[in-house]
């Protein structure tokens, strides 16, 4: 059985997962999901598969019944509010919470889609925050009563205060989270430091009644009352990105404990994410979303293969290079296993995997069974394993693999190279124009930067056309 050792965030040390555990005492996991109001971008992606790759792990060394995996969906949320008041003054049919709900609805299908093409399971469970605010008012009346919190002015702070470890998790007092941190001063707080566990909402938007008015409720106790109900008063791993760290995670930990739950044990966060080594925004045009990649025509596969080839404890940098790598190397895996059964997983990638989830150093160990050890049927199954080389999601590399189709396609992107690379120096860029337009009238897609030559079959290319191509015939 192989051994699973992750980082705990809150002990800064590597620990060691139960030996066994069985379908009536699971591996417990919970991750925070995403807030869904639009598109999930591509750091939205970088959780789902770190945490899709440990699910994997946990179902292959437990059994797929001694695992239990949770994430939600926030959909208490003001942008989801604000689409739906559009479309109501658009004059949508509804009332605006069947708007709301529409809206969410609508979201939630978008990011399955979304991730099922990278290859992520569904977790056990999908808890949606608006069907746990049974749960969310009475955790914080438990609060209350246990002098923890306060009603003030309609709204329900928890009081950090009371809460002797506050801070100790993201490593900071009160006083530095006050001094660097954007928080709200309201005169209804005792402490500026002290967070929200229910609001007041207006009467044009959507609340809950409750002891304290109608309202809805904070973000953080909702991540803590859908965890409790699903996973009980203590479990295994939290996880999430680092971003989460603070305040979402602190705070859950704070109010969890001051419940009297032991809450989760084990905190996992993913770095960052990162294109062209710049932060991703919108301001410098390198924003996008998984499905305009997938639109773009990258597989799912290669988004999930550059993602789990960095640790998931070191920023993650997204580049055209490495998209173009990671398209030619599952290529040539998957012509390797083609009609091939999937034997055992290889000892090393488990041992990788077992090692804080260490995806780069099980990657690296594919690479070596591609070359030489164990076989195209280990290559496969320890490929399984961190949900690469699946059938479902072959089909983008078998429209440009027919017979000898890829070898050729290979041969002639590597002439197309070689014939930029002299052109580079002789400054006469004659025969890679003609290559490269013979080509695209051959139906294959031409990709050219600083740094790749690729060449991409796409759905219907012409097999002849190719054939006379590298034949010299064209």
């Amino acid at each position: 059985m192989t051994e699973v050792t992750l980082w705990n965030v809150k002990t800064k040390a590597k620990e060691a997962l139960p030996a066994d555990r069985s379908a009536e005492d699971p591996i417990k996991m919970y991750v925070c999901g995403p807030t869904v109001y639009d598109r999930a971008h591509l750091g939205n992606a970088r959780p789902v598969l770190v945490f899709d790759t440990l699910y994997r792990l946990l179902r292959h060394t437990y059994g797929a019944d001694a695992v239990r995996y949770v994430r939600n969906f926030t959909d208490v949320d003001d942008r989801i509010n604000e689409t739906a008041l559009k479309r109501q003054a658009a004059g949508a049919e509804g009332s605006l919470e069947e708007l709301i709900r529409e809206r969410s609805d609508e979201t939630i299908d978008w990011y399955h889609a979304d991730m099922d093409a990278l290859g992520a399971l569904r977790p056990n469970e999908e808890p949606r925050a608006t069907d746990y605010i049974g749960q969310m008012i009475a955790m914080t009346s438990a609060l209350i009563e246990k002098g923890h919190a306060y009603a003030a002015e309609g709204h329900v702070l928890f009081d950090v205060t009371s809460y002797d470890d506050y801070g100790a998790f993201s490593g900071r007092s009160v006083e530095d989270m006050v001094a660097g941190a954007r928080v709200e001063v309201a005169p209804y707080k005792r402490n500026p430091m002290d967070f929200v566990l229910w609001k007041p909402s207006p009467d044009d938007l959507p609340g809950w009644e409750s002891p304290w008015g109608r309202g809805r409720p904070g973000w953080h106790i909702e991540c803590s009352a859908m965890a409790h109900d699903l996973l009980g008063e203590s479990f295994d791993i939290h996880g999430g990105g680092n971003d989460l760290l603070f305040p979402h995670h602190e705070n859950e930990i704070a109010q969890s404990t001051c419940m009297g739950h032991g809450f989760a044990r084990i905190w996992m966060h993913n770095e960052m994410l990162q294109v062209e080594g710049k932060k991703m925004s919108k301001s410098l045009g390198n924003f996008f979303t998984v499905r305009d990649l997938l639109e773009q025509g990258v597989p799912g596969e290669v988004v999930r293969f550059v993602m789990l080839s960095t640790h998931y404890r070191k920023p993650m940098d997204w580049t055209e290079q490495k998209r173009a790598e990671a398209e030619r190397v599952l290529r040539g895996w998957r012509s390797a296993i083609e009609g091939v059964e999937a034997g055992a997983p290889d000892a090393e990638v488990l041992a990788a995997l077992g090692d804080d989830l260490n995806t780069h150093a099980a990657i690296q160990r594919l690479h070596q069974l591609a070359r030489s050890d164990g076989g195209p049927a280990v290559l496969k199954a320890s490929a399984q394993l961190m949900g690469l080389l699946l059938d479902e999601l072959g089909e983008w590399a078998a429209m440009g693999a027919r017979g000898g189709d890829h070898a050729r396609i290979m041969d002639l992107e590597s002439w197309l190279r070689a014939a930029r690379k002299s052109a580079m120096l002789s400054k006469d860029f004659s025969e890679v124009d003609r290559l490269k337009s013979e080509l695209q009238r051959a139906g294959l897609e031409v990709r050219m930067s600083k740094e790749t030559v690729e060449v991409v079959p796409k759905p219907g290319y012409d097999a002849d056309a190719l054939y006379n191509i590298s034949r010299g015939e064209a």
